[in-house]
C-alpha cells in the first residue's frame, strides 16, 4: 500500500509532503524527559504520539532510527538530589527507571537509541570549543554563552524578533552577558556540585545544547524530524538551531519539525504551583495504562488535550465495549491483522488520529453487526494496534480491572436500570449499563429479566 505521509512542519507554519534525506531510512529525534521527579501525564503526550509516528513511518520506510534522550544532568535534578539527600547517581537512576515502568503501562516502545546526557560530555566540550573558534561563542566570568548576535536567523523557528525579545525584557540580564538572549553553553560549578574538567574550567553544560550534541553524534548534521512538545519550541528548539547551523557550516539541524500541543487540567495548564500535576504512576493505578493512551491519542496531537474524568471515563467505556466484542468473538482470532486503508489515510495525513479512532468506532460498530466475519475482526485488531490500542486478551483485560465484585452494588445498580427503562429513560439506563461495564459486569436481557456475570477466563 503505498500513500504519502504529510507532516505539519513547525518551521514553515504548513502542511508539508514527508520526504527523507534518504529514501530508504528515516532519522527522528525527541527530546526526552529530564529525570527529576515521576513523569506526569504531560510527559506522556509526546511519548505517545511519537510512539504512532515512529511506527507509522516503519510501514512506508525499511528503516527508521529513533532515538529520544534522557536528561540526566540539570539544576532541577541537582534541586532535586539536594531536597531529597540523595546522591545525584541515585536520583536519575529511580526517576529513568520509573519513566520506563510509566511508558511501558501505557504500550509505550522502547526508542532505537537513548542516549544519555552525561555519557556525552566529551563531545560537548568539543562542540563548544568549535563554536569559540568559529566566534559564535565567547567565555565571560567562567562562562561559555553563544552569541546570539553571530546569527541572524535567529527566532525563524518560534517566529520572534530578537531585538522585540531584548526591548520587552524585563529580566535583570547576568553581567557576563552581552546580550540577554545568550545561552549558556558551559557553566561553572561550586563546590559540592557535580560537574566536569573543562578548558574553562570545572562545571557543566547547559541545558540546550546535550540536544544538538547527540543528535550530531548518533545522526550527523543533519536528522529527518525532530520532535517534543510546543513547550520547548522557544527557546530549548530556537538555541539548538542556532547552535547546531554555526557549528555544522549552515546545515540545518532537522528537515521537519514537529511539536505536540500542551496537555490542560480542565482549560487550566498544568502546573506544580498549581497543584494539579497527575503522576502517570498514580494513574495507572486507577485505569489501565490503555485507557490513559487512547485518552492521548483522542485529540488531534497538535491541538492542546483538555484532561479530566470525563475523558477518562469515555475511553474507559469505548474500550471495554470493544473488549467485551473481542471476548464474544474470540473463537474468530486470526494471525492475519490487516490495518483499514481508511484508518491508515487518516494518520498518514499529519496524524490525525480523533479521525482515525472514528474509523476504529465504524469497523466495531460493524463487527458487533457481523459477529461472524473473523477479517473484519483481523481488521479492527490490526489497526487499533497501529496506535498501541487493543493490544491485550480480552478476557486478561476485564479479569486484571476486576478482582472483586461489590454484588449488593451490581444488584443494586441494575434495578436501578430497571426503573431507568421502564420509565422510558434509555439514556439513564445506558449510563448505568456503561458503569457496570466498566465494573467488568455484562447484562444480557431475557425473557425472564436481566442476567449478569462477571467475565471469566473460562467464558
Amino acid at each position: 500500500m503505498t500513500m504519502t505521509i504529510r507532516l505539519f512542519n513547525s518551521h514553515s507554519r504548513k502542511k508539508e509532503v514527508f520526504k527523507p534525506l534518504s529514501p530508504d531510512k528515516v532519522t527522528i529525534y525527541v527530546c526526552g524527559p529530564t529525570v527529576y521527579g515521576p513523569s506526569h501525564i504531560g510527559n506522556a503526550r509526546p511519548a505517545v504520539v511519537f510512539d504512532v509516528l515512529a511506527d507509522l513511518l516503519r510501514i512506508s520506510f525499511k528503516q527508521v532510527i529513533y532515538a529520544r534522550n534522557i536528561t540526566d544532568i540539570d539544576d532541577r535534578i541537582i534541586n532535586a538530589a539536594k531536597e531529597e539527600k540523595e546522591d545525584i547517581s541515585k536520583i536519575t537512576i529511580k526517576y529513568t527507571e520509573q519513566y520506563k515502568q510509566d511508558m511501558k503501562a501505557l504500550n509505550v516502545s522502547f526508542p532505537d537509541e537513548e542516549p544519555y546526557a552525561t555519557a556525552h560530555i566529551k563531545e560537548m566540550i568539543e562542540f563548544i570549543n568549535d563554536l569559540l573558534i568559529k566566534e559564535f561563542a565567547y567565555v565571560s566570568d567562567d562562562h561559555v554563552l553563544f552569541d546570539i548576535s553571530s546569527y541572524n536567523s535567529y527566532g525563524m523557528l518560534s517566529r520572534r524578533n530578537p531585538e522585540e525579545m531584548i526591548a520587552g525584557s524585563r529580566v535583570e540580564v547576568q553581567s557576563y552577558k552581552k546580550n540577554p538572549l545568550d545561552f549558556v553553553l558551559w557553566k561553572p560549578s561550586i563546590e559540592n556540585e557535580i560537574g566536569w574538567d573543562s578548558p574553562w574550567g570545572f562545571g557543566r553544560p547547559g541545558w540546550h545544547l546535550e540536544c544538538s550534541t547527540m543528535i550530531f553524534k548518533l545522526f550527523g548534521k543533519t536528522i529527518d524530524i525532530h520532535g517534543g512538545g510546543e513547550d520547548l519550541t522557544f527557546p530549548h528548539h530556537e538555541n539548538e538551531i542556532a547552535q547546531s547551523a554555526c557549528r555544522n557550516d549552515g546545515h540545518p539541524l532537522a528537515n521537519y519539525w514537529v511539536h505536540n500541543g500542551l496537555v490542560q487540567m480542565d482549560k487550566t495548564k498544568m502546573s506544580k504551583s498549581l497543584g494539579n500535576v497527575l503522576l502517570v504512576k498514580d494513574l495507572v493505578k486507577k485505569v489501565p495504562g490503555e485507557v490513559i493512551r487512547f485518552s492521548l491519542l483522542s485529540a488531534h496531537y497538535r491541538q492542546p488535550l483538555i484532561w479530566n474524568q470525563r475523558l477518562i471515563d469515555q475511553s474507559n467505556t469505548v474500550l471495554n465495549n470493544m473488549y467485551s466484542l473481542l471476548a464474544e468473538t474470540k473463537d474468530l482470532d486470526s494471525n492475519e491483522k490487516n490495518i483499514d486503508k481508511e484508518f491508515l489515510e487518516s494518520l498518514y495525513d499529519d496524524l490525525n488520529t480523533p479521525k482515525a479512532i472514528s474509523i476504529l468506532h465504524s469497523l466495531f460498530k460493524r463487527l458487533k453487526k457481523s459477529p461472524e466475519d473473523s477479517s473484519l475482526r483481523a481488521l479492527l485488531i490490526g489497526s487499533a494496534n497501529l496506535v498501541g490500542i487493543l493490544k491485550n486478551d480480552p478476557i486478561e483485560w476485564f479479569e486484571s480491572k476486576n478482582k472483586d465484585v461489590d454484588i449488593e452494588m451490581v444488584n443494586n445498580l441494575i434495578e436501578k436500570r430497571r426503573m431507568a427503562r421502564e420509565e422510558k429513560d434509555y439514556e439513564k439506563g445506558d449510563l448505568i449499563r456503561d458503569q457496570l461495564l466498566n465494573m467488568g459486569i455484562f447484562i444480557e436481557d431475557t425473557q425472564e429479566g436481566p442476567v449478569w456475570k462477571k467475565i471469566s477466563i473460562n467464558d
